[in-house]
């Protein structure tokens, strides 16, 4: 019993030296843990790593709603080593750094449409593409009629701060040339003349932009990307509609925004009983210009879809155990794999394969 205690008293004393030693020299061993984070970190590449193939990277899943969880709604593509991002929410750009994608490799960004949303996060995309890749040409911006006045907008607030950067690390740093970005804006058909234009196609790579349903937001389009066999279509915002079953046939992974109406019900209900009758009424009006977990289920099957992932999550969900509440129904209208977005998660085609493969970046 004594060498039982003598054992206690001296892990304890151990204990209390090593809790002394740790505060005493916090700050140089903090210092060298950060220099080894620094050594890990900086200069990473997750897109060196991955196979040839098609891969989504989901760099933000979230809304207009606060969602600590959750960045602003963005998608990056890789198509063997070229980097895309479709929508540019708030926060994204920063995630885009802890999953380990250079945004360097930006080759162009797409935007669905110009909700604030999906457009309030391109700033810091221009300026870290830039900073970081000195290039010498504005960012491509594609976008439906309309994007040269938004990327023009961003250019204009940004402008000032532009001018300080270059006087501060000199031209050859960054290069004036490469500041802000560069609309490009393309047409989809008349009414009637069709629902899709390809809008890039260039080292094996398409990319085919189709129209949505959101109105009163028109224009507004998804996008499907096609490399190598492997395909992946991005739905943007929208209610159920007719062309995205066209234009995801067969598609490896339908990305589909998703809305529950019984959980913004409780968002709804509670700004009423607090009196905040406007948010109240907006939580009504969103109802009817997105779509369910079970129409998307219901759109990935009339597909043939292989997977769905839901992302644009609304309301937030604090937590996992949420899920079940948010999915509903919808495993009644779909058996094949969805899944929850959530910031962070990567999946993987590999070039001339049925292969999926999963993994959390961060």
């Amino acid at each position: 019993m004594q060498r039982k205690i003598r054992w206690i008293f001296g892990a304890l004393l151990t204990a209390v030296a090593c809790a002394v030693l740790v505060w005493t020299f916090q700050g140089p061993i903090a210092t060298a843990l950060l220099a080894q984070m620094v050594h890990k970190n900086v200069g990473r590449n997750t897109i060196a790593e991955l196979p040839d193939g098609l891969h989504l990277a989901l760099c933000g899943t979230g809304s207009p709603f606060p969602d600590p969880s959750r960045a602003g709604p963005c998608s990056a593509i890789i198509a063997g080593e070229r980097l895309f991002i479709v929508d540019t929410g708030e926060g994204s750009a920063r995630n885009l750094g802890y999953m380990g994608i250079p945004a360097a490799k930006i080759e162009a960004i797409f935007l669905t449409h110009f909700h604030s949303d999906h457009i309030d996060g391109i700033g810091p995309f221009l300026l870290q593409r830039w900073g970081v890749g000195t290039f010498q040409t504005p960012t491509p911006v594609y976008g439906p009629v309309g994007v040269e006045q938004v990327v023009d907008g961003f250019r204009a607030a940004y402008v000032l701060d532009f001018g300080y950067r270059v006087a501060h690390h000199s031209p050859k740093i960054m290069p004036p040339g490469g500041s802000g970005g560069k609309g490009m804006p393309f047409a989809l058909p008349a009414a009637g003349q069709g629902d899709h234009v390809v809008v890039l196609e260039d080292r094996g790579l398409k990319v085919t932009a189709f129209r949505v349903d959101h109105a009163p937001i028109d224009p507004a389009v998804g996008y499907r990307f096609d490399y190598k066999g492997r395909s992946i279509v991005i739905t943007g915002d929208t209610k159920k509609t007719p062309s995205v079953q066209s234009l995801a046939k067969g598609v490896d992974i339908l990305v589909h925004e998703a809305l529950q109406p019984t959980l913004v019900k409780i968002l709804e209900t509670e700004f009423s009983s607090q009196g905040m009758n406007n948010m109240s009424r907006i939580m009504q009006d969103i109802l009817n210009y997105h779509t369910t977990p079970e129409e998307a289920a219901a759109q990935a099957a009339a597909a043939g879809a292989k997977e769905l992932v839901l992302n644009h999550i609304v309301p937030p969900l604090p937590l996992r155990f949420a899920y079940p509440a948010f999915l509903g129904d919808a495993a009644k209208y779909y058996d094949r794999p969805i899944t929850v977005g959530e910031d962070g998660m990567l999946f993987s085609l590999p070039a001339n394969s049925v292969a999926v493969e999963r993994k959390k970046l961060y």
